[in-house]
């Protein structure tokens, strides 16, 4: 007769505890995440590309088909575009004053005070 605490097969020998018996498993690994792509979308040939939005997928094979499933379904676009958001580089919206400066001041960047050649005809 079997003691009422142990069972046959259960554990490494039976009647005793395992080492880990009490303790939660330590969570599995998290998968890489898949990069952030940026889809621009071209709805007629002569005009821009537009950006359409964001997706992630694991190459840019599967960004184009996610983009093309997610973001032509009724045959909007005739090209799509998809760039890693990490390639991006973008100004700062709130130093907009110093990096969009006229050029006030900066009379040499037009032609304006320049006098006009006689016999010259296209300028």
């Amino acid at each position: 007769m079997c003691p009422a605490n142990t069972s046959a097969g259960a554990g490494p020998a039976a009647g005793t505890a395992s080492p880990n018996a009490g303790t939660t498993p330590a969570p599995a690994p998290a998968a890489p995440a898949w990069p952030l792509w940026e889809v621009f979308v071209r709805s007629n040939r002569g005009l821009s590309h537009v950006h359409a939005g964001s997706l992630h997928a694991p190459d840019a094979t599967m960004a184009l088909r996610n983009a093309r499933d997610l973001y032509t379904r009724r045959n909007e676009g005739v090209s799509i575009w998809v760039v890693p958001s990490d390639a991006i580089a973008a100004s700062d919206p709130d130093a907009k004053g110093s990096f969009f400066e006229s050029p006030q001041g900066k009379d040499y960047r037009h032609a304006t005070y320049y006098t006009k050649s006689e016999g010259v005809k296209h300028l």
